[in-house]
């Protein structure tokens, strides 16, 4: 399984010969400005929820590739009223999908469209394929659902937002590792605005203290599981 990070929470994620997007926000992101979306891969497209910074590039790149767009019901309606093609979820449920099961589980966070339309509730989503487990956190509160997680599977990787102010930050993000018995994080959802500028050096620091190890990937840097 390889994950490559694009930018605030937008992630590429490939098991096998299956390429994943996760909320690809990508041209509105300065800081990804050497990111080409037209070199992008995508066989599937999650969304976690609707707001701008994480749907901004996928209807163009699901027009481009035929992804399957998979998030929860509001949000796959709304592309398949696109004529593009999607695969409806909601909390709770998963699917075997050919790169492995996928979960959409529960978020603390809001979701509407750009223009104010209701785009569903939030979530995230859980991955078993190809002998490795993650969890994609999506937007989120600290929440004492994250606690269910671990009762179900063994997370080799979280990938929790960090940021703060919108989402969880340093602090909370170390108790919701806690939460998911998962002690490797790649943190996401920081520094493309100044509300969510984080000290990376602290951070990683905190992380440390406690046991754990928080990696912050440059963008459009790789790692492996």
């Amino acid at each position: 399984m390889k994950i490559t990070f694009y930018g605030h929470a937008s992630l590429g994620i490939q098991i096998k010969d299956i390429n994943i997007l996760v909320d690809p926000f990508i041209t509105g992101n300065e800081n990804a400005s050497d990111i080409d979306i037209e070199m992008l891969k995508a066989d599937y497209i999650l969304v976690t929820h609707a707001h701008e910074d994480h749907i901004l590039d996928v209807e163009a790149i699901a027009k481009r590739t035929g992804a399957v767009i998979v998030s929860n019901f509001e949000i796959v309606t709304h592309y398949q009223n696109k004529d593009l093609e999607g695969h409806p979820m909601n909390h709770g449920g998963s699917w075997d999908f050919e790169f492995g099961n996928l979960k959409y589980v529960n978020a603390i966070h809001t979701s509407s469209f750009p223009d104010g339309s209701y785009g569903g509730q939030p979530g995230g989503f859980i991955i078993e394929g190809e002998h490795k487990t993650i969890y994609i956190a999506g937007d989120t509160a600290l929440t004492m659902d994250m606690k269910l997680i671990p009762m179900q599977t063994k997370l080799d990787l979280a990938i929790l937002p960090i940021g703060d102010n919108f989402t969880m930050g340093i602090d909370d993000a170390i108790l919701a590792s806690n939460f998911i018995d998962c002690d490797k994080v790649l943190g996401c959802h920081f520094d493309t605005f100044g509300y969510i500028e984080i000290d990376h050096e602290e951070a990683k620091r905190k992380f440390y203290d406690k046991g754990k190890d928080l990696m912050l990937l440059e963008i459009g840097e790789s790692m492996e599981l």
